[in-house]
């Protein structure tokens, strides 16, 4: 079996677009085929045989920890353009930042010889071990004990490979799987340790280019914390950050560097999330016990936020009813009118100002995006309480609006759209009629087309205010971005 020397053959035929091999849809990134359990060593299948085989092979950075600060960009050579033998870029640190983010890739392997995880990426990518020592701190590496089915958009080789590694012959020679079904010993988990050994059989997933935070490098994250209890610590973050990681890079997250910037030993949880280009005020709970405790109040309806979100035109005053699809992907679509089986979206615009277009220095201390507003001399700061807690809600339903927040890359060139040629979104006011269900799908598909990228760093939107418990505790941010 060939599978070992390069992923799920033959996809690297070039590197850089080696994460298409299971993503059916390219403009949305990579999106995982099958159900990710996020878990830890603690209660993952057993993987570890001997923990102290690989203790020659692994370097100082397994135990090393690393500050909030950066070191000197001489340490760093994640850019570099020499090219190994089989054809992909040679790999210097992650660590501590990037000079940029590299294209997606995301490789899938089949283990054919029992060995060290790390030894076996390095090998079968032709990967520096010091890179994938970071990949799996990064928690960018993830196994299963049995390959996950490939969706529909295989090759045949990929199937034939699929098929002898699952076969119920070679299955049963298998110790570590006995006594679990097939979908469970699917289940994936994440790789912990660069000395980690795995046997014959075992599936791995290596996102080899992780999304990067290179904000979180420069952040004073102590002037950040607005208050540390026994509890929780509440967090004004910064926009252009992830709260708590994204499935390829826990390592640069809001809860991380909060962490070190505290001097805490145990990590801070997340509680809830914002998006990555929005700031303001989060939750993050010192313990899994506060953690379960606050994801009750939310439930619950206990946990009140405010928003401020600075608008490209005047927003009315009053409660916004829209309806999400209930799909889990970008751009979130929004109906004002009802649709079955979506997901109500209300919000309540508390007042509406008018105030001046952010000056040219700050967008670009922002790298705010320009995405073609045309009347850019004055903007309107509207402060929301955020009724639902749907993601994008805010930034989907004011450009639902023709009032979309300022720098949204996503979401405001389907608004100019929609004011240019009214009747582009299939759910908006002046949404046409369709004669059949093909003529509407063909049209959702073009207003998807007609939205952007995600913001790269900030967009007008801060989470101002958030309290529980009838305002016992009640926490604001500092002044928007804008201001």
């Amino acid at each position: 079996m060939t599978f070992a020397s390069g992923s799920f053959t033959p996809i690297l035929t070039n590197s850089l677009v080696a994460s298409r091999i299971w993503t059916p849809n390219w403009r949305n990134g990579f999106f995982s085929p099958f159900n990710m359990v996020h878990t830890f060593a603690s209660t993952r299948s057993r993987l570890l045989k001997n923990k102290n085989h690989y203790k020659r092979l692994t370097l100082s950075s397994c135990s090393r920890s690393f500050s909030c600060q950066s070191t000197a960009l001489s340490d760093i050579n994640s850019t570099s353009h020499t090219v190994s033998s089989n054809g992909h870029l040679r790999y210097g640190r992650l660590m501590p930042c990037p000079l940029q983010n590299s294209p997606p890739r995301v490789e899938h392997l089949v283990v054919t010889k029992e060995g060290p995880v790390l030894e076996y990426i390095c090998k079968a990518l032709d990967l520096p071990p010091l890179y994938v020592e970071d990949l799996i701190q990064f928690g960018a590496v993830y196994y299963a004990l049995v390959c996950p089915k490939p969706p529909p958009t295989a090759s045949p080789e990929q199937i034939k490979v699929y098929e002898e590694v699952t076969d119920p012959s070679i299955l049963r020679q298998r110790t570590s799987i006995k006594g679990k079904t097939v979908r469970e010993a699917q289940k994936t988990f994440k790789i912990t340790r660069a000395d980690e050994i795995v046997e014959a059989g075992t599936y791995l997933r290596v996102h080899v280019h992780p999304k990067r935070f290179p904000r979180c490098y420069d952040i004073d994250w102590k002037s950040r914390i607005i208050a540390v209890t026994d509890d929780y610590v509440v967090l004004d973050k910064p926009a252009g950050t992830s709260v708590g990681g994204t499935t390829d890079n826990i390592e640069e997250s809001c809860a991380t560097f909060a962490t070190r910037a505290l001097g805490f030993s145990a990590p801070l949880l997340t509680t809830h999330q914002i998006d990555n280009c929005t700031e303001g005020c989060v939750v993050l709970a010192r313990s899994k016990e506060y953690c379960s405790v606050f994801h009750g109040k939310i439930r619950e309806k206990k946990v009140k936020k405010l928003y401020l979100a600075l608008a490209a035109a005047p927003v009315p005053i009053g409660i916004l009813t829209h309806y999400m699809r209930p799909i889990n992907m970008a751009p979130r679509l929004v109906s004002e009118d009802f649709v079955k089986g979506w997901l109500l979206c209300q919000l309540e615009v508390l007042e509406c100002k008018k105030v001046p277009w952010p000056s040219s220095e700050i967008q670009r201390t922002y790298n705010l995006e320009d995405c073609g507003w045309a009347l850019k001399d004055f903007a309107y700061e509207c402060q929301i309480n955020l009724l639902t807690g749907r993601t994008h809600q805010i930034r989907a339903q004011l450009a639902a609006c023709s009032a979309p927040v300022v720098g949204d890359s996503m979401y405001m060139p389907a608004a100019i759209a929609e004011i240019v040629c009214p009747g582009s979104n299939p759910f908006g006011k002046n949404k046409k009629l369709y004669s059949n269900e093909n003529d509407k799908s063909l049209a959702i598909d073009e207003w998807i087309a007609q939205h952007g990228k995600e913001p790269s760093v900030a967009v007008g939107l801060q989470a101002c205010q958030i309290s529980w418990d009838d305002g016992q505790h009640c926490y604001g941010a500092r002044l928007p971005w804008w201001r």
